[in-house]
C-alpha cells in the first residue's frame, strides 16, 4: 500500500499528553486500532520511548512524536498545522495534559502564581487545543474529541483549589465545544478518571492503595487501560449519538455511599 492510500485509510489521531501514564495508555490503544497516532507532550524524551513501545507492538509503525507545550499557543497553532501539512485532517483527538501543580494545601496557601498556573494547564491547554482542532475538523468533515477530565471536576477535593477549579472548568467547556459544533459533524466528551492505578499513586505504597479501594464499590482500582478503553469507545461509531457528556469511570466511588461492611464481611444498608 502506497503512503498515500495507506493515510487515507487509517484514521488520525491526536493525543496530548501523551508521554505517560493515561495519555501514554490511550495512545498505545489507539496505534492497536490500526489509527496514525500522533503523540504530543512537553516532554520529548518520555513521548520516544512511548512511540518506541508501541512501535514495537505495532506494524508498520504508527506514531509520530511532537514536543509541546499546550499553554503555548504558537506551538499548540504549530502542532495543528503539522498535522494538517502531514496528513490533511484530524479524525480524532484527546486533550489529556494535565495535572495538580502543586502539593495540597488550603485555598489560602495558594499563591495566585500557582492557581493561574494550575488553570493554564488544566483549563486554558484544552480551549487552546480544541480551538485548532476544531478548526481542522470542521474543514475536512467531522471528527470526535474526547478530554480528559477527573471525579475532581465533579466532587470537589480539599486542598486541590487550582485542580479543581480547573476540571470543574474543563467539564463547561467540553459541553460548550460539543453544542457549538454539533452541526459540523463533530462530537466532544469527557472521561472523568476516578482513583486509578498511576505512577502516583503506585508511588504512594500498598497501605494508601487500600484505603483507596475501601471507598471504591466495585473493590478495586482503575486501571489506565480502563481509561484508554473508554477514551477509544467515546471516539468510535458505537458511541456516535453521544455528544456534550463526561463518562465517569471511578468503580462507583462517587455514585452515593455504599453499603457499611462489617468485620464477617456481611453488608448493612444505613
Amino acid at each position: 500500500m502506497n503512503t498515500a492510500t495507506d493515510t487515507a485509510c487509517r484514521r488520525v489521531v491526536l493525543v496530548i499528553g501523551a508521554s505517560r501514564g493515561i495519555g501514554a495508555a490511550i495512545a498505545t490503544a489507539f496505534a492497536a486500532t490500526g489509527a496514525h497516532v500522533v503523540l504530543a507532550a512537553r516532554d520529548g524524551v518520555a513521548l520516544a520511548r512511548v512511540a518506541a513501545r508501541i512501535g514495537n507492538a505495532t506494524s508498520p509503525p504508527s506514531t509520530l512524536t511532537r514536543t509541546v507545550d499546550v499553554t503555548d499557543e504558537d506551538a499548540v497553532r504549530g502542532l495543528l498545522g503539522d498535522i494538517d501539512d502531514r496528513f490533511g485532517r484530524l479524525d480524532v483527538a484527546v486533550n489529556s495534559a494535565g495535572g495538580s501543580l502543586r502539593l495540597p494545601a488550603t485555598l489560602q496557601r495558594w499563591t495566585a502564581a500557582e492557581f493561574r498556573a494550575s488553570i493554564a494547564v488544566n483549563l486554558t491547554g484544552t480551549f487552546l487545543a480544541m480551538k485548532y482542532e476544531l478548526d481542522l475538523m470542521t474543514r475536512t468533515g467531522g471528527g470526535a474529541i474526547v478530554n480528559v477530565s477527573s471525579t475532581a471536576g465533579q466532587q470537589p477535593v480539599a486542598g486541590l483549589a487550582g485542580y479543581v477549579a480547573g476540571k470543574y472548568g474543563l467539564e463547561g467547556l467540553t459541553r460548550v465545544a460539543a453544542l457549538d459544533n454539533a452541526a459540523a459533524g463533530i462530537r466532544v466528551n469527557a472521561i472523568a478518571p476516578g482513583p486509578i492505578l498511576t505512577d502516583s499513586l503506585a508511588a504512594a505504597g500498598p497501605e494508601a492503595q487500600a484505603a483507596t479501594v475501601a471507598a471504591v464499590p466495585l473493590g478495586r482500582l482503575g486501571t489506565i487501560d480502563d481509561i484508554a478503553s473508554a477514551a477509544v469507545w467515546l471516539a468510535s461509531s458505537d458511541s456516535g449519538f453521544i455528544t456534550g457528556t463526561t463518562v465517569t469511570i471511578d468503580g462507583g466511588r462517587i455514585a452515593g455511599t455504599p453499603p457499611f461492611r462489617s468485620t464477617d464481611g456481611a453488608t448493612t444498608q444505613t
